[in-house]
């Protein structure tokens, strides 16, 4: 029996161990208690009693015949707790933590919904094959630049190049730039409208609204939780054209543009995180509403 709760101990720390290192992501499932009895050469009796103390403990969550996956918001009384501290951070692991939540709720302002498309088609993708667990409701807000206003960017640079010539080379560019942004806002409202079609999601909500700004910036929020926004950064570059010509053109960079990442202090409303949370809300409500034109 001692030596029963010896090899419980060590396979519950070493599990500790892998979901605060990050091996085992919030959101994501353990392996099955077969492969882990397998792979510590111990009982299922003994996983069992493993994970039970993990669930106790706040580490995992388990559903009847779904097994175990890691909980979005881990223990605080763990010294060995992953942080996501504020500062420089990248999209794909914000969106992750959406999706572990039982809802996922976002708010998200951007020039043409390039990057947001890339990352939703993942997390949809692993909902369908399993590796995350499908939420209850999936509700995403995208407010989009308006095609009425006229744009500082993509622009065509004037070296070498007439009035007229830029004019119709400008034209080119807005085309593009819009055709990109229908194509991956019909990408990303297709691919999580299918998690509902096929029954995975019960609930899903993607409403697009157009409004006459010009994006200096982009804007990511999981509502009263965190939020990122970084600037977009005009850039002197060549576009290459679907007909394989090129247009030397000042744009804007969206993919792996910086991201800054505040979060919501519920302890603390004058918090820097708090501050930006609840005033980069209101500033997206009041477009979002100002701009409805149902």
């Amino acid at each position: 029996m001692s030596e029963a709760r010896g090899a419980g101990a060590a396979v519950l720390a070493m599990l500790r161990s892998r979901i605060s290192d990050g091996e085992y992501r919030p959101g994501y499932n353990l392996p099955p208690q077969r492969a882990l009895a397998e792979e510590f050469e111990v009982s299922r009796d003994t996983i069992q009693r493993v994970l039970n103390e993990l669930k106790t403990e706040g580490w995992i969550e388990s559903r009847q015949g779904s097994g175990s996956r890691v909980r979005a918001t881990l223990p605080i009384h763990v010294a060995t707790q992953p942080k996501v501290p504020p500062g420089r951070t990248a999209l794909g692991p914000f969106i992750a933590r959406a999706f572990a939540q039982p809802v996922v709720e976002l708010d998200v302002f951007t020039f043409t919904s390039e990057s947001l498309d890339t990352h939703i088609r993942a997390q949809a993708e692993a909902i369908r094959s399993g590796q995350i667990w499908a939420p209850e409701r999936i509700a995403l807000r995208l407010l989009l630049p308006s095609d009425t206003i006229e744009l500082p960017y993509p622009r065509a640079r004037a070296a070498h190049q007439s009035a007229p010539d830029l004019t119709e080379l400008d034209r080119i560019l807005r085309a593009r730039t819009r055709e990109i942004t229908q194509r991956h806002t019909s990408s990303l409202r297709a691919a999580l409208r299918d998690l509902m079609t096929e029954g995975l999601v019960p609930d899903v909500e993607v409403p697009v609204r157009e409004v006459p700004l010009v994006p200096s910036h982009k804007l990511y929020l999981r509502r009263g939780a965190e939020g990122l926004i970084g600037p977009y950064k005009i850039v002197e570059r060549r576009i290459l054209m679907d007909d394989d010509t090129e247009i030397d053109a000042w744009d804007v960079l969206g993919l792996g543009s910086t991201l800054i990442r505040l979060a919501h202090d519920e302890g603390d409303p004058n918090a820097v995180g708090s501050v930006f949370m609840q005033s980069w809300q209101e500033w997206f409500d009041s477009c979002w509403h100002r701009y409805d034109l149902s």
